[in-house]
């Protein structure tokens, strides 16, 4: 009869326990403990001394968070290794849980998607959870929101490749299980700080989001200038509009005349330079095109420009190349600081996009031969030699059959081919008028994508550079080789002008590889605090935000 009670109550554990202190004890259950109320009194006693109320509630979180951490290979490892021992629902775990609220709680200044974390129920549900099962459920639960966060705010929101088959770069994903350790044997206030991207970039950033942010909650900077070109001379309204817009914008106190003088001249200079553009002091279409950017739109650029920067937290390298696609322009970093920056021309949109991805440059050939694409070749130069033959004899370029014998184009029917069955390959010497120019950049890669000299230098003086094949056009190729070979040269003009001036085709490998990145930036404060902004010539800009705002992302002070 009491052996039954006891089971029912307790289990069997119990059951062992006492029969073993019984037995050791030399027991008799005698009339004193036919009382089943006495018996639940001296019961109770025995499980306060030996502590069997934590063992039976112990065993259920453990299981609780087995369960829930089954599907999970990271997390399931991680618990058993600490055997199932909590970092958040202990009793100990105070800070921690009170670190990680506040961290999901500061989530949207960081364009972060809230949802993800949800501090607010985070809350609630540590105040709510009262069983050993619900705090074990609770502990997985919360674990899985901390490595959400933790990724998210380290490396990206998104996978790039998902977004867009030329978005190759592959975000710097931590190890979980390593996550998880370093966070439960450090401080987690330390933790969270770590996290974010320490690059100087990405602080000026959430601070020009925060200045963003207030801007859009006051309904931006007014009425857009409707006209297509404005310069000085002219007077108008549209006039006064620009001078209000600017005003705004923060490019001074310009009052509202309607006459276009010498004042509202320098302020879109600045403008324009803020913009990437020439900076010549006319409002012409593309520079009314940035002035005429919602306030919105610049906040939707800032969330992605942080994004951005969190798929490249990670080392870039002591020396590395920065070429950003939106800006048309590349930059030599040594030890964070510019040392060269040259103007350059990229892909046409559409087909011709230069990709966006990472790798290291290892070498220049001095002289270059340009070994044609057969998309070009069968795509471009094929309908010109169909009407005539000659056609690229001033290019100097060679034809040459699939055994790699020259061949006469004059004696070749060329209505016969089309480009998907064009059988010659192109090739065109070292020479002033070879496409690569005088030098090429090379960091082999699946894209097929290099740095180049070229001898169409008059691209450059454009406000949009995108006229290449998916290559780089570099307008200082010279000061870039000359930078590149200081590292291996006591004189590195001299070694390379004496390899040009031979006039062979010569490769010079670098001593060391350089890291260089092709990346897609449109919005960036410079170390003097500007705010720059460009264009989005390739319509990526607008994929990512509609992926950001799937995970969940809203521009805080717009309401989306």
């Amino acid at each position: 009869m009491y052996t039954k009670s006891v089971n029912i109550l307790f289990g069997n554990p119990l059951l062992d326990r006492i029969g073993f202190f019984a037995k050791s004890r030399r027991w008799k259950l005698g009339k004193h403990f036919r009382s089943f109320a006495f018996l639940t009194l001296i019961l109770g006693s025995f499980l306060i001394i030996t502590g069997l109320p934590v063992f039976a509630q112990s065993t259920a979180f453990k299981q609780a968070v087995a369960q829930a951490a089954a599907k999970d290979k990271d997390i399931a490892a991680f618990y058993q290794a600490r055997d199932y021992k909590p970092i958040w629902t202990g009793n100990r775990d105070r800070k921690r849980r009170q670190a990680f609220i506040a961290a999901a709680n500061k989530a949207s200044d960081h364009g972060l998607p809230t949802g993800r974390y949800d501090a607010g129920q985070l809350k609630r549900d540590f105040r709510s959870a009262k069983s050993a099962k619900a705090r074990g459920l609770l502990e997985v639960e919360t674990t899985k929101r901390f490595l959400q966060y933790a990724r998210d705010i380290q490396s990206g929101i998104l996978e790039p490749r998902r977004i867009d088959k030329n978005m190759t770069l592959q975000p710097p994903r931590r190890n979980r299980g390593s996550l998880l350790a370093s966070f439960s044997k450090g401080s987690p206030d330390a933790f969270f700080k770590s996290l974010p991207p320490k690059h100087p970039d990405y602080g000026r950033l959430l601070k020009e989001k925060n200045r963003m942010e207030k801007i859009v909650g006051r309904n931006g900077w007014g009425a857009t200038v409707k006209a297509r070109k404005l310069k000085p001379g002219q007077s108008g309204p549209a006039v006064a509009a620009l001078r209000r817009r600017l005003t705004a914008m923060g490019y001074g106190n310009l009052g509202s005349s309607t006459e276009y003088n010498a004042s509202l001249v320098k302020a879109v200079q600045v403008f324009q330079v803020d913009h990437g553009l020439n900076a010549d002091g006319n409002a012409g279409g593309i520079t009314l095109a940035a002035v005429n950017v919602s306030a919105k739109e610049r906040l939707m650029q800032i969330v992605i420009g942080l994004e951005r920067l969190r798929w490249l937290n990670k080392p870039l390298g002591k020396r590395h190349i920065m070429v950003n696609e939106a800006d048309f322009k590349a930059t030599v970093f040594d030890n964070g600081k510019p040392t060269l920056e040259t103007r350059v021309v990229v892909g046409k949109a559409g087909r011709w996009r230069t990709p966006e991805f990472e790798d290291s440059m290892t070498h220049m050939v001095i002289n270059p031969s340009w070994f044609i694409p057969g998309s070009i070749a069968g795509g471009e130069y094929l309908p010109l030699l169909k009407k005539n033959a000659n056609a690229l004899s001033r290019q100097g370029i060679e034809i040459r059959d699939t055994a790699g014998n020259r061949v006469n184009p004059m004696n070749i029917d060329f209505s016969k081919y089309s480009k998907n069955n064009f059988p010659f390959s192109m090739r065109q010497p070292p020479s002033n008028g070879n496409a690569l120019g005088r030098v090429k950049f090379l960091f082999p890669n699946k894209h097929a994508i290099y740095l180049h000299d070229t001898p169409s230098k008059s691209l450059f003086g454009r406000d949009i550079r995108t006229f290449s094949h998916g290559c780089v056009r570099v307008q200082k190729p010279l000061e870039l080789a000359y930078t590149l070979l200081a590292k291996q040269s006591s004189n590195p003009k001299k070694l390379f002008d004496g390899l040009l001036a031979a006039g062979k085709e010569v490769r010079v490998n670098l001593k060391t590889p350089v890291p260089i990145y092709l990346v897609y930036r449109t919005a960036w404060v410079t170390a003097k605090g500007r705010p720059n902004y460009r264009a989005d010539s390739y319509n990526v800009d607008k994929k990512v935000y509609s992926a950001l705002k799937k995970a969940g992302v809203a521009l805080r002070g717009a309401g989306s």
